[in-house]
């Protein structure tokens, strides 16, 4: 079955101290104008030589750094060291930040982004999962005393609204690192990370569904099964789950009842169902077959391991057209076949099928070569 992800690149803009909002995530901190900080400030902004710029911000923390004004004064540092490339210094006083101002949004926005730089992975995702848990707790708050609700609610509405940007950066770029990480042992666990992290995000079930196939590859069936189970119980409709799970559990000869009720419920779908994110109409229109060849094999298999030999039968040579684009499908396909009219004593057609297994270039090329030299020859023909 092939999947594919589409990973959409995010370029965000250097990060400047946001205006205060009526509801913040993060400590709101108000600088008076014309006051010394707003007139230190303006020193700074006005310095064009990073050496006097940071002996200014080193002196601004200094002098104002006492309660809630280092929140400014960290940001000063990190886009400073952002600005030089010093992710190390980035880290260090993001970490300060945080240590004032626990719910700074920003600052794990800035870890992510120097994480991001240096190809930090495991930072990345560190600091990922805490924007997720900051962004929670933001979502939760109860409106302050003499607020009412309503408008409390929109308030937060309209701070989520201003850091989207910033929100979609930090999803992207977690679900990028995880797709294009070398280590590929860590990648599912990676995309399951990601999909908890940002549940709601339109990206959680395409990582969900990548994790599952990755674990399928690998051979990791417990965990294989466990993503896909968490995928039908957010979305009991999720069609490359009910195929895999049909596909797995036929194939193993398990749980037979589901592998039959999620083939059959895959193919109910399959005429309406939308065509996957990032594909085209074209590419789509090539799929649809040989997922309903999928179904209607793994229908077959449920069958053989029923010993219904004659609907088995009906089930593979009804699949055998849809999967021929697919060498792999249609390998296995008529490597089953052979067996199911091998048990019907159909033995010339049954050669037939799994010399057709044998030609194509699969795994199942030399079990099919091993099969057919353990049937009886055929019978020569009669010359007239």
């Amino acid at each position: 079955m092939r999947r594919s992800l589409i990973i959409v690149a995010a370029i965000l803009a250097a990060l400047a101290l946001a205006p205060a909002l009526e509801a913040q995530i993060g400590k709101r901190v108000t600088i008076v104008a014309n006051s010394p900080e707003d007139k230190a400030l303006t020193e700074i902004t006005a310095a064009s030589d990073p050496a006097r710029k940071l002996a200014l911000i080193d002196k601004f923390l200094a002098d104002f750094g006492q309660g809630d004004t280092a929140v400014v004064a960290y940001e000063l540092y990190i886009s400073y060291y952002q600005a030089e490339k010093n992710y190390d210094k980035v880290y260090e006083y993001g970490e300060k930040l945080l240590g004032v101002d626990p719910d700074n949004f920003t600052a794990v926005v800035n870890i992510v982004r120097a994480a991001q730089e240096k190809g930090d992975t495991a930072k990345m995702f560190a600091a990922g999962e805490r924007a997720s848990g900051i962004l929670a707790r933001f979502k939760a708050q109860p409106a302050p005393a003499g607020t009412d609700a309503d408008s409390w609610e929109q308030q937060k509405a309209r701070a989520l609204e201003e850091a989207r940007d910033n929100i979609n950066y930090v999803q992207y770029s977690l679900l990028n690192a995880a797709y294009k990480t070398t280590d590929k042992a860590a990648q599912p666990a990676l995309l399951e990370r990601f999909a908890s992290a940002f549940p709601d995000s339109p990206y959680a079930h395409s990582a969900l569904a990548l994790a599952a196939a990755t674990y399928q590859q690998a051979q990791k069936y417990p965990q294989m099964l466990e993503v896909a189970q968490k995928i039908l119980a957010r979305d009991a409709n999720n069609l490359s789950m009910l195929l895999l799970l049909s596909d797995y559990y036929s194939e193993k000869g398990e749980q037979l009842d589901k592998a039959e009720e999620y083939a059959k419920k895959a193919l109910a779908l399959l005429p309406t169902a939308p065509k996957p994110e990032g594909a085209t109409d074209e590419q789509w229109q090539k799929q649809i077959p040989i997922q309903k060849g999928l179904a209607w094999s793994a229908l077959g298999q449920v069958q053989i391991n029923r010993k219904r030999d004659a609907q088995a039968l009906e089930a593979f040579r009804t699949a055998a057209p849809l999967l021929k684009p697919d060498p792999y499908t249609y390998a296995r396909n008529q490597y089953r076949l052979g067996f199911a009219l091998l048990n019907l004593k159909r033995t010339a057609e049954a050669r037939a099928a799994f010399a057709e297994a044998a030609a194509m270039e699969s795994p199942y090329r030399g079990l099919a070569q091993e099969k057919l030299k353990s049937l009886p020859a055929a019978p020569a023909k009669k010359r007239p």
